[in-house]
């Protein structure tokens, strides 16, 4: 599956409000859909990068051998689930979802994107 094709697909996830895939190496969204006047996706994918990047940092001065799968935000009224994929190791790259925490079921969410980016080729 394409990018743009991945991005359709999480935007269907129940209480999906935007997604990006993201190269974390340079914070620049590859792609991005949804979001609007609430949440800027290029400073969300900026942003995030650096919660990537600061937890990468944690994570080596730990000398922890292990791999982030992913890192969970809650919101009073939003989810923000950053979900680095494995599939592409030889790229940096994370999938930004914002969800409304009214609509989403964070677990079926999770389960979801993991599908996705089983699916995805960059």
């Amino acid at each position: 599956m394409d990018i743009e094709t991945s991005l359709k697909q999480a935007m269907e996830i129940d209480g999906a409000l935007g997604v990006a895939l993201v190269d974390y190496e340079s914070g620049m969204a590859l792609g991005s859909l949804g979001g609007g006047r609430y949440l800027n996706l290029e400073v969300a994918a900026a942003g995030n990068t650096e919660v990537v990047r600061a937890k990468m940092r944690t994570m080596a001065s730990l000398e922890l051998n292990d791999e982030i799968e992913d890192v969970l935000i809650t919101l009073g009224r939003q989810y923000h689930l950053i979900r680095l994929l494995s599939s592409n190791r030889s790229a940096s790259l994370f999938m930004y979802l914002a969800l409304d925490r009214s609509k989403a079921n964070l677990a079926m969410a999770r389960h979801q994107l993991r599908q996705i980016e089983n699916s995805l080729n960059v």
